[in-house]
Formats: C-alpha cells, structure tokens, sequence
C-alpha cells in the first residue's frame, strides 16, 4: 500500500515538474518580449537575461506612437464582436430549436469555412469593398473581422442552446412570449456563458487580425495595432525596445480578458456536452 502511493506521489510529481517545463517553454517568449521592453537602449543582441532596472521610457515612445492604433483595435474588436453575436446569436437558436431540415449540413458547412486560408477571403473581400466604398472604413474592417468570429460562434452556441430544456422555452410561449420575446428573454439569459464565450473569442479573433487589415486598408486612416506593429517594425528596426514594448501593450487588453472571463469560457464550451 505505502508502495502504491509512493509511486502515485512520484507520477504527480513528475506531472507537475513536466507541467511546469512546458509552460515556461510556452511563455518565455513573453517573457523576453517584455525583458527587451525594459531595456530599450540595447541592440537585440545585446540584451541582459534579466533586466537591472524598469526603464519605462520604450513604453512611454510604444504609447506615444501606437496609443491611436489600439484605440482603432479597440473600436473595431467591440464593433466586430457585436455583429458576431448579432448574427450568430439567432443562427445559433434556429439551427438548434426550429429543427430545420440539413441542419446538421449547414453546421458542418460553417465548420468548413473555418479551413479556407484568409487571404483568399481578403482579396475576394477587396473587390466587393470597392464597389461598396467599404476600402479604408471603420465599418469595412468590423464586418470582416466579425467574419472570422461567426462561424465558431454558431457552432458554440448552437451546441448551448440545445441543451435548454425545451419546457422551459414552452412555459414560456404558453405564458404568451413570442418567438422573438422567448428568444430575447428566455434563451439569451440562460446562454449567458456561451454568449461570454463566443464574444472572448469574436473580440481575440478581430483584435489578432493582420490579413484583412493589410488587404482592407490602403490608408492609414483605420490602422489596428497589428498593422501598426508591422509597419512600426520597419521604421524602428534599431529601437526594438519600443517595438516590444508596443507588442507588451497591444497583448495586455486580451490578457485582462482572458483572465475576467476564464470561468464563463470554461462553462461556455463544456455547458453544452452533457444535456
């Protein structure tokens, strides 16, 4: 018996220690974008393992010059995240509630359009864009980033809104709730999480894009963060101080979400295995 847990002791050790190798595997990039960031007078080569003190003044230059294009990543993910779940919302709850016939088809059929490389997206994109004026806008780039967050979150709702029970959604209609009123009143409240979920995800997938923006603007009238970084990139190539620095704070909005939401994103994706 003492043997026993002697040898499950070791295996929780070794699990741990393994654990333990494999993130900080995962996160010494991070940890070195943010040790350059605080030495911004030494070339990339020459940077200390660890840093001597906290020079902020690559922060304060990465703000200076990139402050603008968060802001335009912060407007375009909320406004992205918000048709996402204008749209995916009721797709979500037809396919899951209404029964409709090649359901199942059509949710495959949204998975796949997850597997078409995005500059073949873009550069369709583009040339619709321009018959509509929609090159260079605010508008332009939320449509397109919310493209990348539909597809997952009507199959992520989808699967939510199935597990609803379906005498709830009756009690309802009997107390003379609408489609619309159940829908609104009903479904959405209980799918809190999923909706939590899928907006995390909407938010991270707009806010991550580069393809669209590059293709989508030819101005820098609408520049996101990550259109910003590239083009900062060039023009600093000697300060890459400043440009970790700019990368650290560009990684702090979704960081901050990521940790508000971690219980909804565990409750929204396991809510709908189990019925």
């Amino acid at each position: 018996m003492a043997a026993h847990a002697t040898t499950v002791s070791r295996r929780r050790w070794g699990s741990t220690v393994a654990g333990l190798l494999v993130l900080a595997v995962m996160l010494f990039p991070l940890y070195w974008m943010l040790n350059t960031a605080l030495q911004p007078d030494s070339g990339l080569l020459e940077v200390d393992p660890v840093p001597s003190g906290l020079d902020l003044s690559g922060f304060a230059k990465a703000f200076t010059d990139q402050g603008g294009n968060l802001l335009t990543s912060l407007l375009v993910s909320a406004g992205a995240v918000a048709i996402c779940l204008a749209v995916a919302a009721p797709a979500a709850y037809g396919l899951a509630r209404f029964g409709l016939r090649g359901s199942r088809t059509i949710v495959f059929g949204t998975l796949i359009t997850q597997m078409v490389p995005g500059i073949v997206i873009a550069n369709a994109l583009y040339t619709s864009y321009v018959d509509l004026g929609l090159v260079n806008s605010y508008a332009g780039l939320m449509l397109a980033d919310a493209s990348l967050g539909i597809p997952f979150s009507i199959v992520l709702m989808r699967s939510f809104m199935v597990s609803i029970p379906g005498e709830v959604i009756e009690a309802a209609e009997i107390d003379g709730a609408g489609p619309v009123r159940v829908f609104l009143r009903v479904v959405l409240p209980m799918s809190r999480n999923a909706l939590i979920t899928s907006g995390l995800f909407a938010f991270l997938f707009a806010w991550s894009d580069f393809m669209f923006a590059l293709t989508l603007n030819t101005t820098d009238d609408v520049k996101p963060i990550t259109l910003g970084i590239y083009q900062y990139i060039g023009a600093h190539v000697g300060d890459w101080g400043s440009v970790m620095a700019a990368a650290v704070l560009s990684a702090v909005p979704a960081a901050i979400l990521l940790v508000l939401a971690q219980k909804y994103i565990a409750a929204g994706i396991t809510g709908g295995s189990v019925k």
